[in-house]
């Protein structure tokens, strides 16, 4: 589940919240979103999820909708959909049991479907060849998901060593690993003007320190209150396609799940 292990739910930080918790929550329950809030009756997201399941969950409560992510197929140490944020949680293999798929993500209203035992996602996604943003196949974890058990781990950026994220991480009941890092220099930045418009290339040099700009900084950014979210999320893009490390995979085992947070996060 890829996500901003910074963001704040209810004017708390995200990962207290969870370890108080102890489960991973949908965007029905949190009001939050990396993207549109729509998870309410009628919303888009309540309208995609009647499309997909049927109606099963129209009048479900809210803590009993699925959640979402994406199957980490490219096996990459930064998680399967780096759109929805820096960090991720890598689940267990058990959950690919009640985990159904679909390619493209639910936003697009995708025709393609899948479960673990019955699988011919991937060969689209790559016969797509998407933006790198854009390729991920979209998981929906059924039942509640907790921490303990459902979790391999948490896989943060290097940015947050020795800051509150790295410290409220380890209140969580699942071990804390590292990616290789999200670093972008602004000079490189300044070259993709196309990509999310000049506006947020000029947005995320105001944000940068010394000539470059990490995940850090943009939460740093959202938790000051002066900039609009959705300018932030698109100076995340930015760095998402162009300060991504270097491609570095982790060892497959099957199928491999990780939660990317569209609950954070939406189109």
């Amino acid at each position: 589940m890829n996500f901003h292990p910074d963001r704040l739910v209810g004017g708390r930080p995200v990962l207290l919240r969870m370890a108080e918790d102890g489960v991973y929550r949908s965007q029905f329950v949190t009001g939050t979103s990396n993207g549109g809030l729509s998870a309410y009756r009628g919303g888009d997201r309540w309208r995609w999820e009647s499309r997909i399941f049927g109606g099963a969950y129209d009048c479900a409560a809210a803590d009993e909708r699925p959640v979402y992510g994406a199957l980490n197929y490219r096996h990459a140490s930064i998680g399967g959909a780096p759109r929805f944020g820096s960090s991720y949680f890598r689940l267990a293999a058990h959950t690919l049991e009640r985990a159904t798929f679909c390619y493209p993500d639910s936003s697009t209203g995708p025709s393609a479907f899948g479960v673990a035992t019955r699988f011919a996602l991937i060969d689209l996604a790559e016969a797509d060849a998407l933006d790198a943003l854009d390729g991920h196949i979209e998981a929906q974890i059924h039942g509640t998901l907790r921490l303990d058990r459902d979790v391999e781990a948490l896989v943060l950026d290097p940015s947050y060593r020795g800051t509150a994220v790295d410290a409220d991480a380890r209140r969580l009941p699942c071990p804390v690993e590292w990616h290789p890092g999200y670093h972008l220099t602004v000079e490189h930045l300044r070259r993709h003007p196309d990509y999310r418009g000049q506006k947020y290339v000029d947005l995320g040099a105001e944000l940068a320190a010394n000539g470059s700009i990490d995940p850090r900084m943009i939460g740093e950014a959202a938790s000051c209150g002066r900039y609009d979210p959705q300018d932030l999320k698109k100076v995340w893009h930015c760095l998402a396609r162009f300060g991504a490390p270097p491609l570095a995979r982790i060892e497959p085992s099957g199928l491999v799940a990780t939660c990317c947070f569209p609950e954070a996060g939406s189109r």
